[in-house]
């Protein structure tokens, strides 16, 4: 009892962007994320260090985390949207 997919997809002429668009913010996400485990590595103390409203550095930096993944995952969500749209206006364009 396979269920194929109701509706036809194609191919997706912003893959391409997509993918590229991916890896570079991954890259940058991955190199924030790096920098606080080798904090957290090469000289633990520095984490309790109060930076904030008594908040210590370890917080801080884990809240950032978080919130810079859901502001580039919003950034990667509108620049795709962005692309899909300029190409499908292209190809609306050329038929």
């Amino acid at each position: 009892m396979l269920h194929d997919p109701q509706v036809e997809t194609g191919k997706d002429p912003a893959a391409g962007y997509k993918s590229r668009l991916g890896m570079r913010l991954f890259c940058i996400y991955s190199t924030f994320y790096v920098l606080f485990v080798v904090i957290n590595l090469a000289q633990p103390s520095v984490m309790e260090t109060e930076v904030v409203a008594g908040l210590n550095l370890a917080v801080v930096y884990g809240m950032a985390l978080i919130v810079s993944a859901l502001v580039l995952a919003l950034w990667y969500d509108r620049a795709c949207r962005r692309e899909e749209v300029r190409l499908n206006q292209n190809n609306q364009v050329e038929r």
